[in-house]
């Protein structure tokens, strides 16, 4: 049975990976420092609490473990935060990941998945972005994971460390059978914002801009089930275990909804009144972001199957109506 080292496997995406993982056979370990993920999200596989920051847990962890694949999930992801403190982005996601990836090398060169973003491409004007796209990030959580993308080539072409890099799309929805699912504190995503506002846990939703050059004026964007996004990464480490060579895809549906569509989708799965208000624009944020990518289709045999609107919200809200970590019902 191979093991996968999973770093930030108590977060939101890393949990729904590390439940995929174990139901293809691979061992999670999952190794996180706790600060934006929930220890009650490990329930999938051994726990190993460390902070990227610290050469030494890390190299405890692989020794200990003898991983045969990471997936390396931890890092700081806010937009708005990433604009207002980029040291602070750039000190986190990149030295953490200059630690993994000494620490991969010297166990040696164990091959890596790489959770990236499609915020590595910037603002393209509403086409649809594939894998050739050109890349230009908006703000420091963009430039940060592009940056790690290029070190992972680095660290190929000097070690030949083998990776995986997925660039996946806005992510929603929750496991279906309820074990694990979305809760950060603070809560930033559009679905749980949106839930809250429904069921009275904040007084509205707010809207961030309306003048976007976009049919509604809202942002549009290509939702992934999270539970699809944790199949691909299961590929992804199949692909590595198995020799494949290192490759890039995104990870989206190819349909991109606006802030407003999804919202209607909510008032319709719900059946309730969404109160909502409405506010600038944040900086930093693209106005269209949507997949045009087969090619994880085409040669990892991915393809999402909870991933429309409908399901993601049902999902989310059954996870939203069942108290989540710790919070109440």
């Amino acid at each position: 049975m191979a093991t996968a080292l999973v770093t930030g496997g108590a977060g939101y995406v890393g949990s729904h990976a590390c439940k995929a993982l174990l139901g293809a056979g691979i061992t999670p370990v999952t190794f996180d420092n706790l600060s934006t993920g929930w220890e009650e999200a490990v329930r999938f596989g051994p726990f190993e609490r460390g902070d990227l920051q610290d050469r030494g847990r890390i190299a405890e962890a692989l020794a200990r473990w003898k991983p045969d694949v990471i997936l390396h999930f931890a890092a700081l992801s806010l937009v708005g935060e990433a604009m207002a403190d980029p040291g602070r982005y750039w000190r986190q996601n990149i030295a953490g990941a200059v630690n993994l990836l000494d620490a991969a090398v010297a166990a040696g060169c164990i091959p890596i998945v790489f959770s990236s973003t499609c915020a590595v491409y910037g603002d393209h004007d509403g086409i649809a972005l594939d894998e050739d796209t050109p890349t230009q990030p908006l703000n420091a959580y963009g430039k940060s994971k592009h940056a790690i993308e290029a070190m992972l080539a680095d660290f190929e072409a000097a070690h030949g460390l083998r990776s995986v890099i997925f660039r996946y799309f806005n992510v929603a929805g929750a496991d279906p059978e309820g074990q694990v699912g979305e809760f950060h504190r603070p809560e930033t995503h559009l679905v749980p914002l949106l839930l809250d506002a429904i069921d009275g846990r904040r007084e509205a939703l707010t809207v961030h801009g309306t003048d976007y050059p976009t049919p509604d004026g809202t942002c549009i964007r290509d939702y992934i089930h999270v539970s699809d996004l944790a199949a691909a990464h299961v590929l992804g480490a199949r692909h590595l275990l198995d020799g494949g060579t290192s490759r890039v895809f995104n990870l989206g549906t190819g349909k991109g909804f606006s802030v407003r569509e999804v919202i209607e989708e909510a008032r319709h799965v719900t059946n309730r009144p969404v109160p909502v208000v409405f506010g600038p624009r944040r900086g930093g944020d693209a106005a269209s972001l949507v997949s045009g990518s087969t090619r994880a289709e085409a040669e990892l045999g991915w393809r999402p199957v909870r991933s429309n609107m409908r399901d993601m919200i049902a999902d989310a809200w059954r996870w939203h109506q069942s108290g989540g970590y710790g919070k109440p019902g």
